[in-house]
């Protein structure tokens, strides 16, 4: 077997190296797999410029990617539904116990979840990786390596759409300078990665009309590529109420639905303005500790404000979204480069150049 394992490593604030680490042996209930493609997510590069995410904090050297897929090369003595040669997305995600969360189906609550590249649990931005087999899902024919890495953030916009109800004739704002949207009438804040998709399943879930604002021009002009209605730009010195009037403008109704992608302040503030009573603001974008928002406008009205953290239950209907082309996630993927060139490619990323920055990690197979 090659043995070559080129790794993607943090050691720690600002330390990132390319490195080369044993081929691991997967476990009884395991699949090794040789990667393919790995796209970067923004919590890669901040761990890499920061050294941490809030309470996770990087103390020893971790393994970046979470947003991956690549092929069985061997499985473990008990596992039955796969195979060497099985083209597979990873879910990052892996309960480590039958805690309440996990048997209420919410296994993303565990605190006990073992999740690719958050500290200490290393990632697999790597040539060879083992995982869960229960959480390695089996592509169709028709569904890209690349497009099986984007299920990742893909998943991200499912979870946000079910937690805030979006169905057949949702407005929906897209917000947040990564992004937010509501749906029945959506506005969408933040036309990044996760904004484009929550804008993707918003759609391919019912909404008539979803707005999706951002800070730039390239950014909303591909959320237009991708079937937004209605494209808001927005300056950092935008007062919230002013951005939600312009909202109501444009859609001509309040939304129901706001997504915020962000986590910023000022965003989150929007969209609880911007937000029909009795309709519901997701928190997606995750931000500071503490932040100041308009409670009891939310409350007097009956705006919901409901959190996500992370998704459950998600690969098997991201793949059959995929394998019928309900969604095309494709056009994410702005820039591409080999697994030697990862730190030319955190950069790319850093400096928030294009939308999607993919890995590709097999040496003999660049092809998406």
């Amino acid at each position: 077997m090659d043995k070559d394992n080129l790794t993607v490593v943090l050691h720690s604030k600002g330390d990132l190296r390319l490195e080369q680490r044993p081929i691991p042996e997967p476990g009884p209930n395991e699949v090794l797999l040789q990667m393919h493609s790995v796209g970067i997510c923004g919590s890669d590069v901040h761990y890499w410029q920061n050294g941490r995410i809030g309470d996770f904090v990087v103390k020893q050297p971790m393994v970046l990617g979470h947003e991956a897929s690549g092929r069985v090369v061997k499985v473990g003595s008990a596992v039955t539904h796969l195979k060497a040669g099985d083209r597979v997305a990873v879910e990052p995600g892996v309960p480590r116990e039958v805690d309440e969360f996990f048997k209420s189906g919410h296994y993303n609550l565990s605190p006990s979840i073992f999740f690719c590249a958050t500290p200490p649990d290393d990632g697999n931005l790597c040539r060879y990786y083992k995982h869960s087999a229960n959480f390695c899902y089996k592509l169709p024919d028709n569904v890209t390596y690349e497009e099986g890495a984007l299920i990742e953030p893909l998943s991200v916009g499912i979870h946000a759409c079910r937690r805030a109800g979006v169905t057949l004739g949702s407005s929906v704002f897209v917000c947040g300078a990564e992004q937010i949207f509501s749906f029945k009438h959506t506005f969408v804040c933040g036309a990044g990665p996760i904004g484009l998709v929550s804008l993707l399943v918003a759609k391919a879930m019912g909404a008539s009309q979803v707005i999706i604002s951002d800070l730039s021009s390239d950014r909303l002009a591909k959320a237009k590529e991708m079937g937004a209605d209605f494209l808001l730009h927005v300056k950092k010195e935008d007062e919230p109420k002013e951005m939600a009037k312009k909202v109501e403008g444009m859609l001509g109704c309040m939304p129901q639905i706001s997504i915020e992608c962000s986590g910023v302040q000022s965003s989150i503030q929007t969209a609880i303005y911007a937000t029909r009573s009795g309709g519901v603001v997701v928190l997606v974008g995750l931000g500071a500790e503490m932040t100041t928002i308009p409670l009891l406008n939310a409350a007097v009205r009956e705006v919901d404000i409901r959190g996500v953290f992370r998704y459950c239950n998600t690969w098997p209907v991201a793949i059959s979204m995929l394998a019928s082309k309900k969604v095309d996630v494709k056009p994410l993927v702005t820039h591409r480069f080999s697994l030697e060139q990862a730190v030319e490619a955190f950069e790319t990323t850093r400096q928030g150049l294009g939308v999607k920055v993919m890995l590709k990690c097999d040496k003999n197979d660049q092809n998406p």
